[in-house]
């Protein structure tokens, strides 16, 4: 790697902390918690038509046409509206809402490499900043449980900056917060749309790490990987 960057942008969710391994176990704790059993023939409906109602939610809450209230009952709300006989009532998508979030936030599994990849950049003298959409309070709670808290620098998270990434707003408070300037700062994750053409946009030059390589990254991009720890060989 030619370019000497002081400054790392680094996506949190399925980039460091394995936020789809630790949610699915979470799922299964809610499906026994709440005895959905009653209302669903097996267990794979539900999970199917919650992953659907997340990606598609979490998609229309990055661009800024849904807000976090209406995401927090509508991923819930619309899973459980395939059960046979079950009242599906905003108090009860609330309920089930944090009880998963709870569930999320104990878990402490990451990444293949995660910390080992943190270690070294920590050891090489990266200034490291967490750049995420996730939840302000479930963010936080998810840092001390998977023990990657201390390896930040800043926290930048979407509701302190009022805009979610891909938003230029979002990455002019990163530089804000951070200190960090675009032509020394690389930006790390894994969602092509918010975390690597938000920070294209912004000026910066991205590493994408390609977690699930099907197809590899539609537009060009300074480095892909498809492990964390082929960063280790890039940086």
């Amino acid at each position: 790697m030619s370019k000497n960057y002081t400054n790392l942008f680094i996506d949190f969710d399925d980039t460091l902390y394995d936020t789809h391994g630790n949610a699915v176990i979470a799922l299964t704790e809610i499906y026994e918690a709440f005895q959905l059993n009653r209302y669903f023939d097996n267990s794979k409906v539900f999970y199917d038509a919650y992953w659907q109602a997340n990606i598609d939610l979490w998609g229309q809450y990055a661009k800024g046409e849904i807000d976090r209230d209406y995401l927090i009952v509508e991923r819930f709300r619309r899973p459980l509206s395939v059960g046979q006989g079950l009242n599906v009532t905003v108090d009860l998508c609330l309920s089930i809402s944090d009880k998963f979030l709870g569930l999320c936030a104990d878990k402490p599994g990451v990444v293949d490499g995660a910390h080992e990849l943190m270690d070294y950049l920590k050891e090489k003298g990266y200034r490291m900043h967490m750049c995420s959409n996730g939840f302000h309070e479930v963010q936080y709670k998810k840092l001390n449980a998977c023990g990657l808290k201390d390896y930040f620098t800043t926290v930048i998270l979407s509701e302190d900056a009022g805009a979610n990434k891909p938003s230029p707003q979002f990455f002019d408070y990163a530089f804000k917060i951070s200190g960090a300037k675009p032509e020394s700062t690389l930006m790390i994750g894994d969602n092509f749309d918010t975390d690597i053409m938000g920070a294209k946009r912004a000026g910066l030059d991205v590493l994408y790490f390609n977690r699930f390589p099907a197809y590899p990254a539609p537009h060009p991009v300074n480095y892909e990987v498809t492990s964390l720890r082929d960063i280790m060989k890039l940086l």
